[in-house]
């Protein structure tokens, strides 16, 4: 072999042995940091039917409901909405009314119209609210335009609930407030009791649950 090959040979071999070696030593890139309350959602199907399809049955005609939220977590904290004259103050962090979860405002989006406490609130996407007292709760339905990102300047949005004002109200409706018998570490909210008329959204969170009940509207 001639010497200019040997040369080629041996600088390939050195070139590969450097490549190998920031390979191993290049350190690995960091994961994205985890969301201190991670974002959930809560959905259901109603006014659908099932139907036979050769043999099987498959479930048609049915309308979304769908509610987005941020999910904050306890963190060994205790009695996390607080009692008496500082009911709901933790949570609410200085906000009017409490945004039901964390982070961006929680919305709900739904196909049908739906009927709480006798009143319809129209197919459409609205800010999900709750006006907290210790034992009576109730579930704010508006149409504040929302933040998709924090904007301390603009006012013609919210970022949760701060900024929130009652003019937009769209619907009002009590809830159900009980004890359970456990603590729930991360806001949940969930569609419970479901049939194809009816059924109520819970949010559930330390030992407290609250329930408010719906019917499918026309």
């Amino acid at each position: 072999m001639k010497m200019r090959s040997w040369i080629s040979v041996i600088g390939g071999i050195a070139l590969m042995g450097c490549l190998a070696l920031a390979q191993e030593t290049m350190p690995a890139p960091k994961p994205a940091p985890k969301p201190a309350s991670p974002a959930g959602m809560a959905a259901t199907q109603v006014a659908g039917k099932y139907v036979q399809v050769g043999t099987n049955q498959r479930y048609q005609d049915g309308k979304w409901i769908e509610i987005t939220y941020g999910r904050p977590i306890i963190r060994q904290r205790q009695n996390i909405f607080g009692a008496g004259a500082d009911y709901g103050k933790t949570v609410n962090g200085g906000a009017p009314v409490w945004r039901a979860g964390a982070n961006q405002t929680t919305r709900l989006k739904t196909e049908v119209p739906l009927v709480f406490d006798g009143k319809t609130l129209p197919a459409g996407e609205y800010d999900v609210f709750v006006d907290l007292k210790e034992t009576a709760w109730t579930i704010i339905f508006s149409t504040w335009p929302a933040q998709e990102k924090y904007d301390p300047k603009n006012k013609e949005a919210l970022w949760g609930s701060y900024g929130y004002t009652p003019d937009k109200d769209v619907l009002r409706a009590p809830m159900k407030v009980e004890t359970m018998p456990y603590s729930m570490d991360q806001f949940t909210i969930a569609f419970v009791d479901m049939t194809a008329a009816d059924g109520k959204i819970a949010m559930m969170w330390d030992k407290t649950m609250a329930t408010v009940a719906f019917k499918v509207g026309s």
